[in-house]
């Protein structure tokens, strides 16, 4: 059972039922409660709040309200609003989701994420994070994404989904696109990086210098490469790059037009201003 901060009270087993059932017929004044439960074989959850708990039996759930927090492990979920719904396994309360409305927090050692609201499946170990007023978006320390419509992030895969206006930013690096996937990996101080992107749907690749666009992409962080393929428009200046197929070096600002699929030849055009000062 992990130490919390004095005034602060954790329990569990029947006590836990309990404690909800107080926190539901209790004055609205109460602060500062807890309960404790079981997340799987992936040891307990702990849920506080300053408004207090309230144990709705039937429809097996807590609602906590007022600074809400769920811990478990190395997550934490912040809310205005948290709901616990939870099983019966053998006895125990075995907590699966939880449900978070209002200013949204979902942090681990690696990553941070934002939304206005969210619903984090401990047993699969993925959240989602939505927004409207202000976009859902993870951070990483070296990447930061947002998304318009939704934004997953899948622990065990170390996987982020960004659907909808999807941007990946990093230094003076941006990927746009419908729908951005990226893969992630420990380095060697573990920090969490990205090491590949998927992009669909109107990408659009900018750098200080160039502007890349095409119908998908796939960029390689680590050699700073992308891919792209489909109505590939690449723009530098007042120069511009037309195919179907091109690899782009983010780090040499070389850019390569390439053949079509299966080796197929394909007709290539370049559009070059003289009064450009980019050669």
């Amino acid at each position: 059972m992990r130490a919390y901060r004095p005034g602060r009270r954790t329990v569990c087993g029947w006590t836990i039922l309990m404690l909800a059932l107080c926190c539901a017929m209790a004055a609205p004044d109460i602060r500062a409660q807890s309960f404790s439960g079981q997340a799987g074989d992936d040891g307990p959850v702990t849920v506080e709040a300053d408004d207090g708990i309230e144990w709705i039996r039937d429809q097996r759930m807590y609602v906590a309200r007022g600074n809400a927090k769920a811990a478990r492990g190395g997550v934490t979920v912040r809310a205005d609003t948290l709901t616990a719904l939870y099983r019966d396994a053998n006895g125990a309360t075995d907590i699966y989701r939880l449900e978070a409305i209002g200013n949204v927090v979902i942090s681990s050692d690696k990553q941070t994420g934002y939304g206005e609201r969210a619903v984090y499946d401990l047993d699969e170990a993925v959240a989602v994070m939505l927004g409207k007023q202000a976009p859902p978006r993870l951070e990483t320390g070296t990447e930061t994404i947002t998304a318009r419509d939704s934004l997953e992030y899948w622990e065990q895969r170390q996987i982020a989904v960004a659907r909808g206006n999807a941007t990946a930013k990093k230094d003076d690096r941006t990927i746009r696109a419908d729908t951005l996937i990226a893969r992630f990996e420990e380095d060697a101080g573990g920090k969490l990086v990205a090491t590949r992107m998927d992009a669909v749907g109107d990408v659009v690749i900018t750098t200080a210098e160039d502007v890349a666009r095409g119908d998908e992409g796939i960029y390689n962080v680590d050699s700073e490469t992308a891919i792209l393929q489909g109505n590939v428009r690449i723009t530098r200046g007042e120069n511009q790059l037309n195919g179907e197929r091109a690899e782009v070096n983010l780090k040499t600002g070389i850019s390569k037009l390439l053949s079509g699929p299966d080796g197929a030849k394909q007709r290539v055009r370049g559009l070059f201003n003289p009064k450009s000062d980019n050669k």
